[in-house]
């Protein structure tokens, strides 16, 4: 599993790399193409009592203007639930953001993730069915909004496509802090 989990983030890792690397080369003749382009990214750690969660998700973001913004980004993440379930979740995802004003950001991001959750023995759903170990893709559509102070935008993102059965969010409605440099 973690192995597939390093495989799945290498390949990933290629992809863009090849993107960025023809992307250079026509850039060579426009030289404000890097000055345009910013790195950031989200990165999260959370404990609990029987609970943990880390997430890792670097990103490259194109400012086309001075309104709008594009780019892509890698993700992977861990969740253990004690006696519940364990899961490895990586993809990659493609955002466009818009600021009508410098203060105000909304964004759109389609993700794709391969999701491996492992359910410990005999766990039970509120129907008394066995649940069973799933490796699925889960596909999210983000629509977000939130408040920009420079290179952090704190704001709130909603999932159009929730599924609260996948068990790869909790909520349609996630918190995000968005850091580009």
């Amino acid at each position: 599993m973690k192995i597939g989990f390093f495989n799945f983030l290498t390949k990933c890792t290629l992809i863009v790399s090849t993107i960025l690397c023809c992307t250079t080369t026509n850039a060579q003749q426009d030289s404000d193409f890097w000055s345009r382009v910013r790195f950031g990214g989200t990165a999260g750690v959370a404990f609990g009592r029987d609970y943990t969660d880390i997430l890792i998700a670097p990103s490259a973001l194109y400012q086309v203007n001075a309104y709008v913004g594009v780019g892509v980004g890698l993700q992977g993440s861990y969740v253990n639930f004690d006696d519940f379930y364990e899961s490895y979740i990586y993809g990659m995802s493609v955002i466009g953001i818009f600021s009508p004003i410098p203060e105000v950001q909304l964004s759109a991001e389609v993700e794709q993730l391969r999701v491996n959750l492992n359910y410990d023995d005999n766990v039970f759903d509120d129907n008394n069915t066995l649940l069973r170990d799933r490796d699925f893709w889960n596909t999210a559509l983000f629509l977000g909004a939130g408040y920009n102070t420079g290179n952090v935008t704190i704001g709130i993102r909603y999932n159009v496509l929730f599924r609260e059965r996948d068990r790869v969010y909790s909520d349609a409605f996630m918190p995000f802090i968005r850091v580009f440099f």
